[in-house]
């Protein structure tokens, strides 16, 4: 009876290893080449790279530039999907948890 472990991954941004649903999976879209998309369930073919999913990892791997060299793309690489996902999640997380907070906070 062996449990399967989960693949650990290395954040492109951090260096930092996590199991990989921890991070967020990022490739280059087949057909505009130098645009980077976010992979979520990770079903799109071509290479990947992981990213810790916020907004301080992403601004590093662009400071780093490191979603090119992680996706050997040696163009410009065009990553604005991947910040609007990563602001989209944000504002989703941070409504769920004031909703939690509201509701913990509630007298009935």
């Amino acid at each position: 009876m062996s449990s399967r472990k989960e693949p650990i991954r290395t954040c492109i941004a951090t260096s930092r290893k996590y199991p990989q649903s921890q991070l967020l999976r990022v490739t280059v879209d087949k057909e505009n080449s130098g645009h980077v998309v976010p992979d979520p369930r990770r079903r799109l073919g071509g290479r990947g790279a992981w990213i810790t999913p916020t907004i301080s990892a992403y601004e590093l791997a662009i400071k780093r530039r490191a979603f090119a060299r992680a996706l050997r793309v040696s163009t410009a690489v065009d990553t604005g999907h991947v910040h609007t996902y990563l602001l989209a999640n944000t504002a989703l997380k941070t409504h769920i948890d004031d909703k939690e907070d509201r509701t913990l906070m509630s007298t009935r």
